[in-house]
């Protein structure tokens, strides 16, 4: 129940005696070491600031001046104590944060000084070592607020009594306690909309009848069962967080509601009208008996059909991911028209069927990954399926083959992930021996997909144009080490859309790699290759972003920083690679150039005789040593070309004595004139 502190004024800040800042009707004393309420402030201050200081008790005359006061906050001090009269200037204050104190100490005296705000409707005691009695002493009289929090403290029980008197609450936060029952708590606050109880360790929600509420938050509990009141009453509920619990079941919703999101993430929930072995469970029923001091009811339930008596039309967000569910049962989905986002990643589901005219046409994002689909049945007709679908994540599955055109249906489909299955793409060229080509998964005409994630697919020797007709704009093609093994002819089709792209880890080696092509390119992965020389053809792009890591790189060009890459580049990752630390002049060069980030600099090393040393600090002796060996090595070349050019030089000579007289008679012969003389 986060609660926005200041006015949100547009005015500049100004300096207030007492080191303090001011903007209009707002004083912000936030981390002043103040251990007492500044009295020289402006009288007319509405808003209080006083976060992050050592005030320890607030006294009867702390805030006489401030009588326009409307918002006060004291958080993250060492405040034990407010006196009674504390507030009784201060009759307009609607707002006021106490948390992360120790009110424990004194809180029957600090009840007595907030029963004094009959116009206080947010109160914040959060962080206050309170329990449930301390809680009900406090807010006792406080049957204006509309707005509270006691979450972080040590509340145990909740019953009845501790919030009876607040009728006009609409939210409520209680998370981070230790809250293990309730017995009735609700019941008296009519008006309450929102309601935390996350974090606790309630062990189940039965007969739940707040027909008001709209928003319920009891994730990261340890609820084994959630069961609505069997009613036909409407209720509120459009938002209900169940996830992080010990859910064995679809919880038993309310009949008639207008839920749009259920998060069900991290349970152990899965269905059970039939089993793996094949036993059915279809007229299995469970029952719950219920003790309420003398009276004794008994509820039954049946583990699936309760679940159809709920009426789930509105709903469009479902999060059932990180559960047991192995299949879902017909009709499951059906009651969910309005759906738009789907998560069923890390089950065990091992079939999903696709039909035409499915209930899902609204169905934006479908999320399956990481569980054992072998399987992705499909009726495909004339008619769409899934003509809204974005987003299709299917990775980390089993499955081979994609039923034929599935993607033609799905009109907007934008992103697929198959990464991490063993699928090929289309066309593959026939097998020797055998008449039909292998399985492959076909994406060419799909004018709509930009995001494609091939990683790990065990994808061989692409060729062909399995792009053709697309339009993509990101591709993931890492941890395919057979992928590459020619040229990248294959990939022509996407030069002017392709702006992302990952090799990473798949074999690349320097030769035959030219990506001069792909001009649209910003963002290129090429780490875990063994590439032995830099490419050339990337100095002629324009990228963002570029990781070289994991290769086996002993340097990068030396003129790379006067090449439109270096003008483009923003972030360079280099490190991992075995870099000569007397060949280092393109690292300081790229040490000066304007607005490149390397974010591991820190991890890039460089080899000298059999020594790892960091690039950046280089010992002394090493540059002498590194100096030398340039030197020799220039002096070596002299050596080696001088004699070469001496030798050349006395041949000519030779040559041209021997030869001279036969040619002095040539051009004489040729070239000679009578002398009139």
């Amino acid at each position: 129940l986060a609660v926005g502190w200041g006015s949100g004024a547009l005015a500049a800040w100004a300096t207030f005696p007492g080191s303090c800042e001011l903007v209009q009707s707002t004083v912000d004393c936030t981390g002043r070491w103040l251990s007492s309420v500044p009295g020289n402030l402006r009288g007319d201050t509405e808003e209080l600031l006083l976060d992050d200081n050592t005030i320890q008790v607030l006294g009867n005359a702390s805030l006489l001046m401030y009588q326009q006061l409307r918002r006060l906050s004291l958080t993250k001090n060492r405040l034990e104590l407010i006196q009674p009269g504390t507030f009784l200037r201060s009759q307009g204050l609607h707002m006021l944060s106490l948390a992360d104190n120790i009110l424990f100490t004194n809180y029957s005296l600090t009840a007595a000084a907030l029963s004094a705000l009959p116009a206080l409707r947010m109160l914040d005691l959060a962080g206050n070592r309170l329990t449930e009695d301390m809680v009900s002493v406090l807010i006792w009289n406080l049957s204006s607020l509309e707005s509270l929090s006691v979450a972080r403290n040590i509340i145990m029980r909740l019953d009845s009594s501790v919030f009876a008197n607040l009728t006009q609450l609409l939210e409520l936060n209680l998370e981070k306690n230790y809250i293990f029952e309730i017995d009735r708590a609700f019941e008296g606050l009519q008006r309450l909309q929102r309601l935390n109880i996350a974090y606790n360790y309630l062990p189940c929600v039965l007969e739940f009848g707040l027909t008001q509420l709209r928003v319920l938050n009891v994730s990261n509990n340890v609820i084994e069962w959630f069961l609505a009141l069997e009613s036909d009453d409407l209720f509120e509920l459009e938002v209900l967080d169940l996830s992080h619990n010990r859910l064995l079941f679809f919880p038993v919703l309310p009949r008639q509601s207008k839920l749009h999101t259920l998060l069900l993430k991290d349970n152990e929930m899965s269905f059970y009208q039939r089993l793996p072995n094949g036993t059915s469970l279809a007229n299995v029923t469970v029952q719950f008996l219920l003790i309420d001091g003398n009276s004794t009811n008994i509820t039954t339930v049946s583990l699936w059909d309760e679940i159809c008596h709920s009426n789930l039309s509105s709903l469009r967000l479902l999060d059932m991911s990180q559960n047991q569910v192995w299949y879902l049962p017909e009709g499951f989905l059906a009651r969910m028209p309005s759906l738009t986002h789907l998560k069923l990643n890390q089950n065990c589901l091992e079939t999903f069927h696709l039909s035409e005219g499915d209930p899902l046409a609204m169905l934006t994002e479908l999320d399956l990954s990481q569980n054992q689909l072998a399987e992705l049945g499909a009726e495909v007709g004339a008619g769409d399926v899934l003509p809204n679908l974005q987003f299709f994540n299917l990775s980390t599955n089993r499955l081979r083959v994609l039923p034929p055109e599935v993607f033609t249906y799905t009109r907007k489909i934008a992103t697929v992930d198959l990464s991490r299955n063993r699928v090929d793409l289309c066309p593959q060229p026939p097998v020797a021996g055998e008449v039909e080509s292998p399985p492959c998964v076909d994406i060419r005409g799909i004018e709509t997909l930009t995001h494609l994630s091939l990683a790990g697919c065990g994808l061989r020797g692409l060729g062909g144009h399995p792009f053709q007709g697309t339009s993509l704009m990101y591709l993931d093609l890492s941890d395919n080490h057979q992928a590459l093994s020619g040229d990248l002819e294959w990939l022509q089709d996407l030069a002017l859309t392709l702006r992302v792209l990952s090799l990473r880890n798949t074999s690349l080696s320097s030769t035959a790699v030219d990506f001069s092509a792909f001009n649209s390119l910003v963002r290129l992965d090429l780490s875990g290759n063994s590439l032995t020389v830099f490419p050339t053809s990337l100095s002629v792009l324009e990228l963002r972003s570029l990781d070289l890591r994991d290769n086996c790189l002993p340097a990068l060009l030396m003129d790379v920083t006067r090449t439109p890459l270096a003008k483009s580049l923003q972030e360079v990752y280099l490190s991992r690679n075995p870099y000569n630390c007397c060949t280092l002049g393109w690292w300081d060069a790229l040490q000066r150039v304007e607005g490149l980030h390397i974010p591991d600099g820190q991890e890039v090393t460089c080899s000298y005789a059999s020594r790892t040393l960091s690039p950046r600090a280089l010992p002394e002796p090493v540059l002498r040593s590194c100096r030398w060996q340039m030197a020799d090595l220039a002096l070596l070349y002299l050596v080696l070309a001088l004699p070469t050019c001496l030798t050349l030089l006395v041949a000519f000579a030779v040559i041209f004595l021997m030869l001279k007289q036969k040619l002095l008679k040539m051009v004489k012969s040729r070239c000679g004139v009578s002398n009139p003389y």
